[in-house]
Order: structure tokens, then C-alpha cells, then sequence
């Protein structure tokens, strides 16, 4: 679905059928009226924006394999990493093949849309909040010091950093990078956290100190893929923006 128009009458159809389909069954309706859907002119980016956090859009979300599910969250719900050249990069992938993980992943999302319906949905928000916290935490302990040791205690024992689909290193390697960078005085800010079952994001704003303003470039996405603990075993980080030359020991 290439015309950004049809798709966005294409979501709200799906999501429409899906809702007469559950309130003419004998599953008892669960009210979907302040779903607020958008004119028929918007895009899915629009509508996929609005309902981030509602729950059975995550829960149709969920439902796609790992290879699709992170396209679609770059492209809708990230603030920088949303060009198909930055979703290349940080998939491995090329362009071409971007765009057509992005038709699959609306293809199967109508399909999830209507089976998970009438099914329970998890509470995004509340898992929205709960990766905002982990990832404070993550950065406060890497501040004192312990991000080795609270990588150690969350995350899976065989983490690998990744760029695109080859692995560049392992947890000594972004130990030694994240403690490099402070050592320096860059800083890094949360700035939005967007968490699936199985994919999380976290976009971070990265603060240079002042006598070393160019040591950083301006933002990175922490791309995180789960392990059936839910603990990270899998990172890619990613910047919004082209650079040049990227530190070889350092994750940023």
C-alpha cells in the first residue's frame, strides 16, 4: 500500500469492520468509540501516532514477527530513526527491502487488527511507563558506575551489540564504550521510550561537554530486542542523523 491516502482509509476500515464484527459476536463488546480515528485524508502515520499507547493497536502490533515489527515501529512510532535510510541502517537491511517489510507489516497488522479484537489486551501504557523507568534507571546506574553490573543483573548473560545484522561486540565492549564516553562528560537524556513484547526503543538525546562539544552527535535510538525473559539480548544503536566516523570502542 504505496498511496499514504489508501492507506490510511485502508487502517480505519479494518479497524471499523473489526469493531462490527465484535459487537455483533457473543463475546461480551469492550467500547472502542474513544479510539478518535481521523479524517479519511490522514495517513497511517497519523493514525498509528494518535493510538501509540492504545492497547489493541499494541496488541496487533505484537503479534508481528521481530523482522517486521521493527520497521514499523521506526517508521511510526520513533521521533528520528522514521527515514527508510535510517531504517535500513539500523536493520541491515536495504531500502527496497524496508519498504517492503513496511507493506507486509500493514498487510498482517489488518489481519492481527481483526483477531485481536475480541481478545485481552495488555496494558501498553502501563509497559510504556515501566520502560521509561528501566531505561533511567539504565542511564543513572551507568552514571555511578554499575551499568556492567545492572547488565549483569537484566539483561541476557549472551547480549550482543549489532549493527544492522552483524555483530560488532559484547557486554565488555558496551561496558567499555558507555563508561569511555562519561569518563569524557557526555551525557545521555531520555527522551522517549516505546516498548512491544518483543522490540523496545529507547531515544536518547546525547549532551557533549563543553570543551568536546563534537565528541557525540546529537541523539541516538537504542534498539532492543527481547529474549523470551523479556530481558535485552540484542542491541543496535542508531543515530537520527548521517556520521561520519563513529568511535570504534564506543556503542554511541
Amino acid at each position: 500500500m504505496r498511496d499514504p491516502a489508501a492507506a490510511g482509509a485502508w487502517l480505519r476500515m479494518i479497524v471499523r469492520n473489526a469493531s462490527r464484527s465484535l459487537l455483533r459476536g457473543t463475546v461480551p463488546a469492550r467500547p472502542i468509540d474513544d479510539l478518535d480515528l481521523p479524517a479519511a485524508e490522514s495517513g497511517p502515520e497519523h493514525l498509528l501516532e494518535r493510538h501509540a499507547l492504545r492497547d489493541w493497536i499494541w496488541e496487533a502490533i505484537d503479534q508481528l514477527s521481530p523482522t517486521l515489527q521493527l520497521p514499523m515501529l521506526l517508521r511510526h512510532f520513533s521521533l528520528g530513526v522514521t527515514p527508510y535510510e535510517r531504517i535500513a541502517e539500523a536493520c541491515g537491511v536495504p531500502v527496497g527491502t524496508v519498504r517492503s517489510r513496511l507493506n507486509q507489516g500493514r498487510s498482517k497488522l489488518a489481519a492481527a487488527l481483526a483477531v485481536t479484537a475480541d481478545a485481552p489486551h495488555g496494558d501498553s501504557a502501563q509497559r510504556t511507563r515501566a520502560s521509561h523507568i528501566e531505561a533511567g534507571e539504565t542511564l543513572a546506574a551507568a552514571e555511578r558506575g554499575h551499568f556492567g553490573r545492572l547488565m549483569t543483573e537484566r539483561w541476557s548473560p549472551d547480549v550482543l551489540l549489532l549493527r544492522g545484522n552483524e555483530p560488532v561486540g559484547d557486554r565488555e565492549l558496551l561496558v567499555r564504550g558507555m563508561d569511555g564516553d562519561l569518563e569524557v562528560g557526555v551525557r545521555q537524556r531520555l527522551v522517549q521510550a516505546v516498548a512491544g513484547r518483543s522490540v523496545v526503543i529507547w531515544e536518547m538525546e546525547l549532551l557533549n561537554p563543553a570543551d568536546h562539544p563534537d565528541h557525540c552527535p546529537p541523539s541516538v535510538a537504542w534498539l532492543l530486542t527481547l529474549d523470551d525473559t523479556g530481558r535485552p539480548h540484542r542491541l543496535r544503536l542508531v543515530h537520527p542523523r548521517p556520521v561520519q566516523a563513529i568511535q570504534a570502542l564506543s556503542p554511541m
